[in-house]
């Protein structure tokens, strides 16, 4: 199957950086297994590791 391009309708670029997100380095620790994260040191609010972030959406999504 082929990739769909940029001018194709079924094209959905990649999600924007989340609001207040610092780049990095350095890099954060994340607050649940301190980790490195994707963001930097100055990213405001919890900062979580790509994996936590991934377990606390599915424990979020479940939840109802």
């Amino acid at each position: 199957m082929d990739r769909p391009q940029e001018n194709d309708a079924s094209y959905c670029p990649a999600p924007a950086a989340p609001a207040g997100r610092v780049p990095g380095p350095p890099y954060a620790d994340c607050l649940e297994c301190g980790k490195p994260t994707e963001y930097g040191v100055a990213t405001p609010g919890v900062v979580l590791c790509p994996v936590c972030e991934w377990q606390e959406a599915q424990r979020t999504a479940c939840s109802g």
